[in-house]
């Protein structure tokens, strides 16, 4: 699977499931409510952050793409380990009751899904375009260790 597919998928599982556990959180939850202005201005944060580091670091990996042969991608996230991701972020600020945290949480996972599926993408379809060929996710690339791409002409 091309890198670009596999982030309008995994951006879009992951953007679905921030936004169906924000809508149960806003509707269930008073708590979730709590602090709308440090709600705000923390999201803006994080879109601020995906729309000036996102591009630049698909920019960063595709200059250092090595050249492949075949169809070589790394191992994909499995779609059903991004609800857990969600959790596992969330879970902490849940067992302190602080319910707008967690709706902070949800709201990232949208807008790191939507920046993925949308902004990503299309960093990775002008670097496509300007290389010459397809990019494909290297075994080996990790959240810690960063993304490791391939270029196949």
């Amino acid at each position: 699977m091309g890198y670009r597919r596999r982030l309008r998928l995994e951006g879009a599982v992951l953007a679905l499931c921030g936004a169906a556990a924000a809508a149960a959180l806003l509707l269930e939850v008073d708590a979730a409510r709590e602090g709308p202005a440090n709600t705000i201005a923390q999201l803006a944060a994080v879109a601020l952050a995906l729309a000036l580091l996102g591009p630049r670091a698909v920019r960063a990996w595709a200059a250092e793409a090595e050249p492949v042969e075949g169809p070589v991608s790394g191992d994909p996230t499995p779609l059903w380990q991004l609800p857990l991701v969600l959790l596992a972020l969330g879970a902490p600020f849940a067992a302190l009751d602080a319910w707008d945290a967690v709706l902070r949480v949800a709201g990232g996972c949208v807008l790191v899904g939507l920046a993925q599926a949308l902004l990503l993408e299309r960093a990775a379809a002008r670097e496509e375009a300007r290389l010459g060929g397809v990019l494909v996710r290297l075994p080996g690339s990790g959240l810690l260790r960063g993304t490791r791409l391939g270029l196949r002409r």
